[in-house]
């Protein structure tokens, strides 16, 4: 992921993407063709891509467990209509 963080949360969804989840590059200053293609080849081509990519395939993995039944997120979606919903 290429962030340009402009305005509100954009700064903060970077700085997570870019440094604790390491999935992100940040295009810092003026933004340039020049910048755009030297980081697009980085996350295409280099090391440090390949490893962006793993760790993206880990938050997918971690993703598709918590949707499925009994994963996190299904159960709190079933708690969810279960106390607003249902009224059980």
């Amino acid at each position: 992921m290429i962030c340009w963080p402009f305005f509100a949360e954009q700064k903060t969804n970077c700085r997570y993407a870019c440094t604790e989840w390491e999935t992100g590059l940040e295009i810092e200053g003026e933004v340039t063709r020049e910048k755009v293609a030297k980081l697009v080849k980085v996350l295409m081509e280099g090391e440090k891509g390949k490893e962006m990519g793993k760790k993206a395939l880990g938050w997918k993995e971690k993703a598709r467990l918590a949707v499925k039944p009994g994963g996190s997120s299904y159960q709190n979606l079933e708690f969810l209509i279960n106390e607003i919903l249902l009224k059980k």
